[in-house]
């Protein structure tokens, strides 16, 4: 089974997205931020589950766009959602299978996004 991993701080958002994630998906688990997210794709076992990291452009610690790039180092054909505002740029997400939805965004539109981004991963690896 493949593993999302919800990169988000706050725990009321994060419990809605888990939910809804979960339904569709089964397998999310939840990091604080950034650092806890780099600590568990360090797990041998856990990473070879990963098959999507969600974050926002704003993540607690380090910015999005730095966890992204620290994120491509170790992994870098995972793919990344990152939720930010339209303000945001996505130019700072350069490189690798990275796709950026502006917020607010829609719990249909984010799961479309995560499900082709899941499949893309799925057929690369086949």
């Amino acid at each position: 089974m493949t593993t999302i991993l919800l990169v988000d701080d706050d725990p009321f958002q994060a419990s809605m997205m888990m939910s809804y994630l979960g339904r569709q998906f089964g397998d999310v688990r939840r990091a604080n931020d950034a650092a806890d997210a780099l600590c568990l794709i360090e797990q041998p076992d856990f990473a070879d589950r990963l098959g999507l990291v969600i974050c926002g452009h704003h993540t607690r610690g380090i910015g999005g766009p730095a966890f992204v790039a620290e994120l491509r180092s170790r992994m870098p054909a995972l793919p990344v959602l990152v939720l930010g505002t339209a303000v945001d740029a996505t130019g700072d997400y350069g490189g690798g299978p990275v796709v950026f939805l502006p917020r607010p965004v829609g719990r249909e539109k984010m799961l479309e996004v995560a499900s082709q981004m899941l499949a893309h991963q799925r057929n690369t690896v086949a």
